[in-house]
């Protein structure tokens, strides 16, 4: 019997006959097409139903014409074959309702900065973002896997000065934005400029890489 905690590598859950889902990052995904809201709604009720049974619960993304399931055992951090399993009820629940998957639908976002030295900035982008503090590795992770993961490539004459062609405007309720730029600063971070608040201000890692935090306040209508 497969040890339920032991993470299960890429070739093993391509070869789990999971034609439903497909295994990104670490994580196994599946899009299905419900068409409408009430299908949904039922489809993901179910869905819930089979989880509790199980002890084992995936995340769920409901609209209008899909739902999404992200599948992953957060205690060992990838792929067990808890999810495995689960997979394969969701994947009988949908036969059973006439739900088609769309597996080529399924998208996963990343973003990429390249850093003269990972270490320098990390703390900036998890305080900005609002992630878990990092580890000692390059990357850092919404914990729910809703928003995009930031990795930080090592490019040892990159600044953002020079090198910086996009940035992100991290949006945020207005009575949040003081906080988030009180965290971002403490983590290493500089004000760049505060003369478009409270519509965003400008601030920026150690490197010079910019990013903007966003409200709804002081706009045009």
């Amino acid at each position: 019997m497969t040890d339920p905690h032991l993470v299960l590598s890429y070739p093993e859950v391509r070869d789990s006959d999971l034609d439903d889902w497909r295994w990104l990052v670490g994580v196994l995904h599946a899009r299905f097409r419900t068409g409408d809201l009430a299908t949904g709604l039922e489809f993901a009720s179910l869905i819930g139903e089979a989880a509790e049974k199980a002890d084992h619960h995936p995340d769920l993304d409901l609209s209008y014409p899909t739902v999404q399931v992200r599948l992953v055992s957060h205690d060992v951090g990838g792929v067990t074959s808890r999810d495995v399993d689960l997979a394969r009820e969701i994947s009988a629940i949908a036969s059973r309702l006439g739900i088609a998957a769309a597996p080529s639908e399924i998208v996963v976002l990343e973003m990429a900065l390249d850093v003269p030295k990972a270490a320098d900035v990390r703390d900036f982008w998890a305080a900005l973002l609002d992630y878990p503090a990092p580890d000692d590795d390059d990357q850092i992770d919404d914990p729910e896997g809703r928003r995009t993961a930031l990795w930080f490539q090592d490019s040892p004459a990159a600044s953002g000065d020079v090198q910086q062609r996009f940035h992100y405007d991290v949006i945020v309720p207005p009575e949040s934005a003081a906080d988030r730029i009180g965290a971002a600063l403490a983590a290493g971070g500089t004000l760049v400029t505060d003369q478009y608040a409270p519509a965003f201000w400008v601030l920026a890692d150690r490197h010079g890489n910019k990013a903007c935090v966003c409200t709804s306040e002081g706009r045009d209508e």
